[in-house]
């Protein structure tokens, strides 16, 4: 679904042009200073003019689009033009962005078409926006201020860049910002920018190359890549280096391959490969230095043909060559922006999404308080918005984007700085339905960042989990957008009771008093069920018609079994009874059980099996180690 920006139609704003013989004049952003700054002039005489007034022959695409059409003008808008870079080389991605495209094209045949109105789509917040735009582009000295081509009458770096500050509020919120927020932007995927430095890669040649395997697949599935080398002071911002690189810079990946050394024949039969990659600087010049760069020696350990197939050019575009090694040996920042493939009909792994929609607000009730800050403020974090899942592979990897709207185009009105923000994940009981109120089992969760977005890959195993997005500091308010990715469907839902609801039937069927955690922790000698000697086996909780059941462990006398389950209790002397089975292909056969005492109070006990109940009477090789947390109170709100 697209939604146009601000309401305006493209098709019937060109119509009506069209209609009156006049050329497009948008006067959501006119040709002032208030689409250039926030506040004043920070550039001197601006003269907006069209493209006709730039050149005989204005086109959207000169031979074409490359990274080679981006060159960033007299804005620190580097990231946005890295960004459209990555775009560039992108064919399914850019005709995404610039939608028909051949028919907003210069018609020279018939230039009584020509409206003067372009359109462009962004992923905002969840959805595809549709920017329209006229195309006044701002000048001085009769040459555009800010992004422009090679070519002197190619437009469409200018024209998207201009309806990317449409929707940020003005050209000036460009001057400083994120590539990862440009990439999903651009995509609608997910950014996960990785700290090189940090995680150690350049000591560690086994992680290295796990890295760059991790970078490959991004690239040959479509995704989007940006770099950068981390400038730690203001004097070190733009610094060029040695090496011919620049510091504070945002970078494309255009390309990433293994490259067959040697010459003729013999080098198809030769296991060894380079690992390189590619990189394009938006100023078009400065290049890296080094070893293969574009003019180097080594590249003659290369056949032409294979030179050839790579698009290697001995020129300064600012396009160069790298070995991985030196990349992770320069660089400290990394963006990998993934295109998340949802289509049963691929190839490639597809990934099941939940989208939540969400916001920190507070109406000044202490009971829907959704502004408790992170769980450094301990009275209010549980206050926060809260969201299970359920993981149900034996292991899965997750991946979870939390995106905050964003706040840089109300800069103007003074609310332009994004908030702090991140989540915590926790493991949960197996059945629980209402929301925390007791911290659980923290199992991961992101940093606090002022960006737009944050992300976290994690590997979780089977079981119920729940998210906690929150604001670093309490007290603030603001919507976010909640995407979470799994192998199979998560059910995410968000947690909105505190308690089981009072109905009708209250009143005759009583009303739960007790809220009773039992933790199956392990259990040990279990009987064999195969020549091995081991079992697959599992657990059932039963407690007042509610049943929960845990995950199966493989191939164990000794399972560790680590599932709760949470009882809502009317009857406080109704003992919980817990069961063990193990799972086969046909029917699953009895292993024991225990029946917990009924007194309230927490306890932690190691249980021997027994097997009333299942056609057996006595005492069971086995025991099982249970603790057990009940609250007189029902909640803690």
């Amino acid at each position: 679904m697209v939604v146009p920006y601000e309401g305006q139609s493209f098709s019937a704003l060109r119509r009506q042009c069209q209609q009156n013989g006049v050329l497009f004049e948008d006067t959501l952003f006119p040709t002032s200073d208030q689409s250039l700054f926030y506040q004043s002039n920070r550039i001197g005489r601006i003269t907006w003019k069209r493209p006709k007034d730039l050149c005989s022959n204005p086109q959207l695409f000169v031979d074409g689009i490359s990274a080679h059409d981006l060159h960033q003008g007299q804005l620190g808008n580097c990231w946005f033009v890295a960004a459209c870079s990555s775009l560039a080389s992108r064919e399914a991605l850019w005709q995404k962005v610039i939608p028909d495209w051949k028919s907003q094209e210069w018609d020279h045949e018939k230039p009584e078409s020509y409206a003067g109105i372009f359109h462009f789509r962004f992923w905002r917040f969840g959805e595809w926006v549709d920017v329209v735009i006229d195309d006044q582009l701002p000048t001085a000295n009769g040459e555009l201020v800010y992004c422009h081509s090679n070519d002197s009458n190619e437009f469409w770096s200018a024209l998207v860049e201009k309806a990317y500050a449409k929707m940020c509020g003005c050209y000036e919120a460009l001057d400083g910002g994120n590539t990862a927020d440009a990439l999903v932007d651009f995509t609608g995927g997910v950014s996960e920018p990785m700290d090189l430095v940090e995680k150690g890669f350049k000591d560690d040649n086994e992680k290295r190359n796990e890295l760059f395997e991790r970078v490959l697949k991004v690239h040959n599935r479509g995704g989007l890549i940006s770099c950068s080398i981390r400038a730690t002071t203001a004097a070190d911002m733009e610094a060029k280096l040695d090496c011919g690189l620049v510091k504070g810079h945002a970078y494309a990946v255009t390309d990433v391959r293994r490259v067959r050394l040697g010459h003729g024949l013999l080098a198809y039969f030769r296991s060894d490969k380079l690992t390189m990659i590619r990189m394009r600087n938006p100023w078009g010049e400065r290049e890296w230095n080094g070893p293969w760069s574009d003019s180097s020696e080594e590249w003659k350990k290369v056949s032409k043909s294979e030179r050839e197939n790579i698009g290697v050019t001995v020129q300064d575009d600012g396009e160069f060559w790298m070995t991985f090694d030196d990349f992770i040996a320069n660089f400290t920042d990394l963006i990998l922006c993934r295109l998340i493939n949802t289509s049963y009909l691929s190839f490639h792994k597809t990934w099941e999404e939940s989208v939540m929609r969400g916001s920190w607000h507070h109406n000044g009730d202490p009971l829907v308080n959704r502004t408790g800050g992170c769980v450094n403020n301990k009275h209010s974090f549980l206050q926060n918005p809260q969201y299970v899942f359920d993981v149900k592979k034996p292991e899965d990897e997750i991946l979870i984007c939390l995106q905050q709207k964003d706040r840089r185009a109300t800069l103007r009105e003074g609310r332009g700085q994004n908030l702090a923000i991140g989540f915590d994940i926790h493991r949960v009981e197996l059945n629980r339905t209402y929301r925390m109120h007791v911290n659980q089992e923290k199992v991961g969760g992101s940093t606090y960042i002022n960006s737009r977005s944050v992300f976290v890959r994690i590997d979780l195993k089977e079981g119920r989990y729940v998210i906690i997005p929150t604001t670093f500091d309490p007290g603030h308010e603001g919507e976010f957008l909640l995407r979470i990715f799994t192998d199979v469907p998560s059910d995410c839902k968000e947690l909105s009771l505190d308690q089981p609801p009072t109905t009708c039937w209250t009143g005759l069927c009583g009303y739960p008093t007790l809220v009773t955690q039992v933790h199956i922790v392990r259990a040990t000698g279990l009987a064999g069920q195969d020549s091995g000697g081991v079992s697959d086996p599992y657990v059932i909780m039963r407690c007042e018609g509610q049943k929960v059941r845990s995950p199966v462990q493989k191939d164990t006398r000794n399972p560790v079994f680590d599932s709760k389950g949470l009882f809502y209790r009317k009857k406080a002397r109704k003992p919980i009874s817990i069961k063990i089975y193990n799972h086969n292909l046909l029917m699953d056969s009895f292993l024991g059980q225990v029946s917990l005492p009924a007194e309230q109070g927490d306890f932690q006990q190691t249980l021997h099996l027994r097997g009333r109940g299942e056609g057996r009477d006595s005492d069971l090789p086995g025991t099982l180690t249970v603790a057990v947390v009940t609250s007189t109170v029902l909640t803690n709100i």
